[in-house]
């Protein structure tokens, strides 16, 4: 047997995931992933990650917010695994979004925690009737984030495009929107350590008057506030939503590549990124995802350790796709995470529990004999 931490050291083509294949810790489907350096990603969480989407298309993705390491980037095809779907194609983020609308309008003061907002069943304007979940009313802030008000989010979303006082237009308002979503990480690549990454879109004004012909207004775009519409992101940029939550403001570019004596990091992936997100911000919204892990739409993933989370069910042609980000634990973090299943229903349906498998496996080193048995579950589950 070679001596494979000599290979890996000297940074040769075969280098970690054939090493590692060969003693049987790697599964040999994640060719996909870079064969030209050591990896940052976890074998357990690959081995895991490529059971957990057998029968599925999607993407699971995992960084450590301290570092900006990806610990896990498994994916999944009818063809196998496929790359492009966690850094190369875009989809609507869904109600994982309402995350990034929270930290905007209380940044901007447009809101507070104790903003409520009435709900009956569903969010009405004129001729737009866009339903919600079943839940209480009124909610404030945190409720609106733990139960994914519909009608929470596009109220105060047309609030912030029609408010004459704080902006003094619509331009102004957009243009302000759109960036605090890029200082997020949204609407360009990221600049990971890895070939044909894209960026999806965060829409401009410039965008704006070319798509609708200078025609345009709260409620031709009220969509982006529920993360639909002229919004689009890849798993890599949900999960790195997820790393600015939970580091409170901050993040470092997303790498797969291990430094070496022969190839260090370099600077453009130790640079701590700060977003434009007020930091009183940050409080309200950590407290809404938690409440959604305790109470809310994924109160079935909570656990000992306290997990922080934002489903997605997000619109589509045909099946619901399924999202979900998080992090964990809510206090000091050590991992966040995106999964988006395609047409896999409701987020709480599969993507949630994938994360929280994950996240288990992370922080605990194995899973409970419960969880196996889930793993097994979601294992044998097909989307197609």
């Amino acid at each position: 047997m070679p001596n494979f931490a000599t290979l890996i050291m000297k940074g040769k083509r075969t280098l970690l995931g054939i090493a590692l294949m060969l003693v049987g810790i790697l599964p040999a489907k994640t060719q996909s992933l870079p064969t030209d350096g050591p990896l940052t990603v976890r074998p357990l969480l690959q081995n895991l990650g490529t059971r957990l989407l057998k029968g599925k298309t999607g993407s699971i993705v995992a960084i450590r917010p301290e570092t900006g390491e990806i610990i896990c980037l498994c994916t999944n095809s009818p063809t196998g695994p496929n790359t492009a779907l966690a850094i190369g194609k875009a989809y609507a983020p869904g109600s994982t979004f309402k995350t990034a609308q929270a930290l905007t309008l209380l940044s901007e003061g447009l809101v507070t925690e104790e903003t409520t907002i009435e709900c009956q069943g569903a969010f009405t304007d004129g001729n737009i009737r866009v339903g919600c979940h079943k839940h209480s009313s009124p909610l404030n802030l945190r409720q609106a984030l733990a139960y994914s008000c519909n009608t929470w989010f596009l109220s105060t979303f047309m609030s912030m495009l029609n408010d004459g006082f704080v902006y003094d237009n619509k331009e102004e308002a957009v243009t302000t929107w759109h960036d605090y979503m890029t200082s997020m990480g949204m609407g360009g690549p990221m600049g990971i350590d890895m070939k044909d990454e894209k960026g999806g879109l965060v829409a401009n004004v410039n965008y704006l008057n070319r798509r609708y012909k200078n025609a345009w207004d709260a409620r031709t775009i009220l969509w982006n506030g529920m993360g639909q519409g002229d919004i689009t992101l890849t798993p890599l940029q949900l999960c790195n939503l997820a790393v600015t939550i939970a580091n409170r403001g901050f993040f470092y570019t997303p790498h797969i590549h291990a430094a070496t004596q022969q190839r260090p990091l370099a600077d453009r992936y130790k640079r701590k990124r700060q977003t434009r997100v007020a930091a009183e911000a940050y409080g309200p919204v950590i407290r809404g995802m938690r409440l959604a892990v305790e109470h809310g739409t994924c109160a079935d993933i909570n656990t000992a350790y306290p997990i922080c989370g934002k489903t997605g069910t997000v619109e589509n042609g045909g099946r619901d796709h399924s999202a979900f980000i998080g992090f964990a634990p809510m206090n000091e973090p050590k991992v966040a995470i995106a999964v988006y299943i395609e047409h896999g229903g409701f987020g709480s349906d599969m993507a949630a529990p994938i994360a929280a498998l994950i996240m288990e496996e992370y922080l605990k080193g194995k899973l409970s004999t419960t969880s196996e048995a889930k793993a097994k579950r979601i294992e044998n589950q097909k989307t197609r």
